[in-house]
């Protein structure tokens, strides 16, 4: 199996609640890091029933993947209807047709419309200067 289309089963399999299908797809040694969180989970049974255990109402709708050689990067929205709706921005390492490392990044979806003059004017459009 090719490595993005493991990340497209990892996302399938979670999305269908299948734990055990996504323990296939991860190594024993499998690692998770979080870093805007500073969380680090370790072990493929650790990942699973965090998972398995976090509370129903989310769905997985996978936005993109793409791969380069062993890396795939993943972009998926999860709807969510008391917590969410989050964007995950997720970096995985495949070897041997396993996940073995994933880095993710999870947001909250918050658009907020401003004018090109708001923004224009705001500290975070302008270039850090020293």
């Amino acid at each position: 199996m090719e490595p993005s289309e493991v990340v497209a089963q990892l996302w399938s399999r979670v999305q269908a609640r299948d734990w055990v299908g996504v323990g296939d797809l991860l190594a024993e040694g499998f690692v998770l890091e979080w870093p805007h969180d500073l969380v680090r989970l370790r072990g493929r049974q650790n990942f699973v029933e965090f998972n398995r255990s976090y509370p129903e109402g989310w769905s997985i709708e996978v936005v993109r993947i793409v791969s380069e050689g062993s890396i795939v990067v993943s972009e998926v929205r999860v709807p969510h209807p008391t917590v969410g709706p989050y964007y995950a921005l997720s970096f995985y390492e495949i070897d041997d047709g396993r996940i073995t490392s994933a880095r993710e990044y999870w947001v909250s979806e918050a658009y907020e419309e401003q004018g090109l003059s708001a923004l224009a004017g705001s500290s975070q459009c302008r270039p850090h200067r020293q």
